[in-house]
């Protein structure tokens, strides 16, 4: 069998930031409460949270552009 060298480059994270965390922090949270929501019929607690889903993302890239997130090559 032949050797064969990786062209990738190595991984020296997965994306363990504070960016990429408080994104899915906040994400999790809403998910959370979005399905408590459901099982105790609150609609506006449902809708608050799906809100969170969309507002997640758009923190965790306002902390990246901040400077905590990775950093791109």
């Amino acid at each position: 069998m032949s050797q064969q060298q990786s062209t990738q480059a190595p991984h020296d994270n997965h994306g363990s930031t504070p960016a990429a965390w408080t994104t899915v922090i906040i994400i999790t949270i809403a998910f959370i409460l979005g399905t408590l929501a459901v099982i105790l019929g609150n609609w506006p607690l449902f809708w608050g949270s799906a809100a969170l889903v969309v507002v997640g993302p758009i923190v965790g890239t306002i902390m990246s552009k901040a400077g905590l997130g990775k950093t791109r090559h």
